[in-house]
């Protein structure tokens, strides 16, 4: 059952009588519709009234405008303005750009900006490569989008998309210091996207692609990687496969079985269900049955497009046929990223014993995790308000980090797999309720960075004694 969250936090300012009770009807008249009252604040005190800030968490929307109500329904008070604590953090933004230098004097400036800055240009056109060491793309990341898959809430365009993007920024900074910039593009054009991206890179020392709808995103990425000297990575695809791999990892350690006897279930087979296929077999599963909206892939199914066709030829090894019911009998591992309940109680119960349910279609997972933990040895979803939260936030500042460090100039399915076991590294000992670490963690950002750095510094290695270097 859902829980009031800060998702949907609202500060209500309302006028009260100044009597004894006054703070407890209103905490009451909160929590008789189901909201929670996370701070209460006296902001003006008169004879006969009181102002108050009460904060509460709500379940949504509705939610909210009925814990209004239930206030204002309170005898003698009058609710002044409501503010939505979620929209009031992104006036303006959440980015700003602050400089490095001081420019206290004439000094300062002729050193930062001409003339001195035109020897800084000249050495860099006599040797592009200082590029990386004399300006920020040494730690800029950009963050580019076409919005047309933002969240799990569709094709709302660029502008949209913005918020999101910001987030993503900060959290670059936040935990692995990366300096990231929101590149939110006008146009769902294949190749103008590649082209526009093409031409500002230089800029940058990687490229974050970011809510792109598939199947267009794998080309633009293919594409991407093919082009430019600098690593690539689409988030919604290998993020979400690099914290999905490192949390199955422990969770097979928590019920004892090894990947390789594994029969596992992915359902959703857009970008971020292709990836997990694609790195879970570097793993070696038993088997992987693929589900999308038309059942098990395989083969013979007609109308496969290009991904489709791939996924088929990877998985199913037993040639296994029918809807996603069918496809659980037996499973050790359900994944999911696609779409809300889409089964119960009764197909659980056909999976495996000790069987491990990854239910990550965000809001509202494909099984409701209360019913999955009765029946389920281990369950994880995308939710913050239930344990096991698979985030991509656990990789993808981290995985930057180690690759902006290490100079990369592309991004390999090896560091990819460092990653992911560094993240379950991180958790010494899992159990049912802790199979990856927390996102505020100090040392999971840096655990990434390191296995990312070693990782594409040995590839490195690698690719200069095959050169011959």
């Amino acid at each position: 059952m859902p829980i009031p969250g800060p998702g949907y936090a609202i500060t209500v300012r309302v006028e009260a009588p100044a009597s004894a009770s006054a703070a407890g009807d209103l905490a009451v008249a909160v929590g008789n519709v189901g909201g929670v009252v996370t701070a209460f604040d006296v902001v003006e005190a008169r004879t006969a009234t009181i102002v108050v800030d009460i904060s509460c968490n709500a379940l949504n929307s509705e939610h909210a405008d009925e814990i209004t109500e239930a206030l204002g329904a309170v005898s003698g008070v009058h609710v002044r303005k409501v503010s939505d604590r979620t929209f009031l953090i992104h006036l303006g933004g959440k980015l700003e750009v602050q400089s490095k230098v001081a420019l206290r004097n004439r000094d300062d400036l002729s050193r930062a900006y001409t003339p001195g800055v035109a020897r800084v240009c000249q050495a860099i056109a006599a040797n592009p490569s200082d590029a990386r060491r004399l300006t920020i793309k040494r730690n800029t990341v950009a963050v580019v989008t076409d919005g047309s898959a933002v969240l799990g809430l569709g094709n709302l365009g660029a502008a949209a998309a913005m918020p999101v993007m910001e987030g993503k920024a900060a959290l670059f900074k936040r935990f692995a210091g990366v300096d990231a910039w929101p590149v939110a593009l006008d146009t769902q054009d294949t190749e103008e996207i590649i082209r526009t991206v093409q031409v500002i890179a230089p800029a940058y020392g990687g490229i974050n692609l970011e809510d792109i709808a598939a199947p267009r995103c794998f080309e633009i990425e293919r594409r991407l990687r093919e082009m430019l000297d600098i690593p690539v990575f689409h988030d919604d695809q290998h993020g979400t496969a690099v914290v999905v791999l490192g949390a199955l990892r422990n969770a097979l350690r928590v019920v004892g079985k090894k990947m390789t006897d594994c029969t596992i279930v992915v359902c959703g087979v857009g970008a971020a269900g292709s990836a997990i296929i694609r790195l879970l077999q570097s793993e070696k599963p038993g088997d992987v049955l693929a589900v999308d909206i038309d059942g098990i892939v395989h083969p013979e199914r007609p109308g496969l497009d290009e991904n489709l066709a791939s996924i088929a030829a990877q998985t199913n090894h037993r040639g296994r046929r029918g809807s996603l019911a069918d496809a659980l009998v037996g499973a050790d591992v359900f994944i999911g990223v696609s779409a809300p309940n889409l089964f119960g109680a009764d197909e659980l119960a056909t999976m495996a014993d000790d069987a491990i349910v990854f239910a990550l279609a965000n809001p509202d997972p494909e099984i409701d995790p209360s019913v999955a933990m009765h029946h389920a040895a281990v369950v994880a979803t995308g939710r913050s308000d239930y344990p096991n939260q698979i985030n991509n936030v656990l990789a993808f500042p981290g995985v930057f980090r180690g690759l902006l460090d290490a100079q990369a100039h592309d991004i390999t399915d090896r560091m990819l797999l460092a990653a992911s076991a560094a993240i379950a590294d991180v958790v010494h000992e899992p159990n049912a309720s802790f199979i990856v670490p927390s996102v505020f963690d100090p040392s999971v950002a840096p655990a990434v960075a390191e296995a990312v750095r070693h990782a594409a510094q040995e590839a490195a290695r690698a690719g200069e004694v095959a050169a011959g270097r």
